[in-house]
C-alpha cells in the first residue's frame, strides 16, 4: 500500500462528513440506537460496532487504519500512552506461573511493570542481553509466554536481530512484543520480520509536536481482538477523539520531518565524532556501531536519536555542559521539533556516579527541525565551557 494513500486517504470517508479535507473530531461518549435488536447485537462485540467511545470511535478508527497499515499489520489500538499500550500488550498475554524473557533496561515503566506489578502475580521476569540469539536461547523456560524486545534500545541503542528471535520464538509458541519508538513504521517493520506485537510511543514522531501523549499497538487481528476486548476496555487506556485527530495530523508530514530529521542528524553526528572533548559517538548508523551490519539488514534508517561519551571524569563537568546549553533543551522523550538532550547520570545520585563507566558519561541528544548550523553551534559552545 502506498505510504502516501495511507497517510492521506486511507480511511477518510470524506462523503461521510460533508466532503471535509480534514476529518472531524467526533467529540462523543456515546452513540444513539433505533432499534433494540442493533443494541443487542453491538453489545455482542464493541470491537465491531460503535457504542460508547471508551472503546471505538469514529475519529480513533481513521488513525487505527493508517496505524495498522503503516506497520503492515492486520490491526492496530489507539492507546492514552506508550505506556499503557505496553501494560495491557503484555497482561493479556501472561497468566500466573508465567515467565517473561525481557532484553535489559527496556524503557523504564516496562521495567516497572515486570519489577513491580507483575511479581504480584506469580510471574517472573528474565532480563537477557539480546544482542546475542544464544542468550535468548538459553534464557527461554517452559513456562516462558512473552519475549519482549526494545530495537533499538533508546539509549545505548542494542539491536536484537527480530527475524531470528521470530523464529524461535514462534517454534515454542511464544508471543514477541516489541518497542519500535525509535525507529517509527518508516524505518523498520517488526511485523514483517515475524513479531507478533508491534508498540510505539505515538507521543514522539507520530504526534511531531510535543503536544500528545499517545501509544499505538499493531498485530494480528486475533492478537488485537483479544486485547481489545478485556484489557482495553477494562483499563480505559483509549485515546481521546481530539488526540487520535492530533495525530492524524501529525502524519500528514511525519515523511518529511523524518526526512529532515535524519539529514540534520547524520550532520551533527559527523560534527560530534572528532570533537577533543567527546569520547565517541553512539548512533546505528555509523559504522563505528557495533551491530553496523545488522542495523543497515533491518532498518531502513535511524532518525534523530544518538548518544555521546563525554571525555570527563568530572561529574560537574557534564551537568555544566548540559546547563550551558542556550537553544537545545534538557527534557525526556523525543520526536518533536525541538532538539533534546538527557544526560545518562541524571537518572542517578551523585554518590552514584563511576567515571570509569562509559554510561555514566553518556549524554542522548535528539536533534529536531532545527537546522543542523544551529544545533551543533550551540553543543559547541557548550563543550567550549568544560
Amino acid at each position: 500500500m502506498d505510504i502516501s494513500y495511507i497517510l492521506n486517504e486511507l480511511g477518510e470517508e470524506r462523503e461521510n462528513y460533508f466532503n471535509a479535507i480534514a476529518p472531524p473530531i467526533v467529540q462523543t461518549s456515546n452513540f444513539q440506537f433505533k432499534k433494540v435488536d442493533e443494541m443487542r447485537q453491538t453489545f455482542k462485540d464493541e470491537f465491531k460496532h460503535y457504542i460508547y467511545s471508551r472503546g471505538i470511535n469514529p475519529t480513533v478508527d481513521i488513525l487505527r487504519k493508517k496505524m495498522a497499515a503503516l506497520d503492515e499489520a492486520e490491526d492496530a489500538l489507539v492507546f492514552n500512552s506508550g505506556a499503557s499500550a505496553i501494560f495491557c500488550a503484555v497482561l493479556a498475554n501472561v497468566k500466573s506461573g508465567d515467565h517473561i524473557l525481557s532484553v535489559k533496561e527496556p524503557y523504564s515503566w516496562a521495567q516497572r511493570l515486570f519489577n513491580n506489578i507483575l511479581p504480584r502475580f506469580n510471574v517472573s521476569v528474565t532480563y537477557i542481553d539480546g544482542t546475542s540469539i544464544t542468550n535468548f536461547e538459553e534464557a527461554i523456560r517452559e513456562n516462558t509466554s512473552i519475549i519482549y524486545l526494545e530495537s533499538p534500545n533508546s539509549f545505548m541503542f542494542q539491536l536484537q536481530d527480530l527475524r531470528a528471535i521470530s523464529q524461535l520464538a514462534k517454534s515454542k509458541n511464544i508471543i514477541t512484543i516489541i518497542d519500535n519508538s525509535f525507529c517509527t513504521p518508516l524505518y523498520q517493520k517488526p511485523i514483517t520480520l515475524g513479531i507478533d506485537l508491534c508498540l510505539q510511543s505515538a507521543t514522539k514522531y507520530i504526534g511531531g509536536h510535543s503536544d500528545v501523549v499517545a501509544g499505538v499497538l499493531t498485530g494480528s487481528h486475533q492478537l488485537i481482538n483479544k486485547i481489545f476486548q478485556s484489557e482495553y476496555l477494562n483499563t480505559g487506556s483509549g485515546a481521546t477523539p481530539f488526540h487520535a485527530w492530533l495525530l492524524i495530523r501529525g502524519l500528514r508530514s511525519l515523511p518529511a520531518r523524518l526526512d529532515r530529521i535524519t539529514h540534520s542528524t547524520y550532520q551533527v553526528v559527523e560534527a560530534m565524532k572528532n570533537h577533543p572533548k567527546i569520547e565517541r559517538i553512539i548512533f546505528p548508523m555509523d559504522p563505528s556501531f557495533p551491530q553496523y551490519e545488522l542495523a543497515k539488514k533491518q532498518m531502513k534508517n535511524a532518525c534523530g536519536l544518538f548518544t555521546f561519551i563525554l571525555k570527563t571524569d568530572s561529574l560537574s563537568k557534564i551537568e555544566k555542559f548540559c546547563e550551558s546549553l542556550h537553544h537545545v533543551m534538557m527534557a525526556v522523550s523525543w520526536g518533536g521539533h525541538e532538539s533534546l538532550i538527557i544526560p545518562k547520570c541524571a537518572s542517578m545520585e551523585a554518590h552514584e556516579f563511576d567515571a570509569k563507566n562509559p554510561e555514566h558519561r553518556a549524554v542522548r541528544m535528539y536533534v529536531g527541525l532545527e537546522s543542523p548550523e544551529y544545533i551543533i553551534a550551540d553543543l559547541t559552545q557548550a563543550l567550549d565551557k568544560i
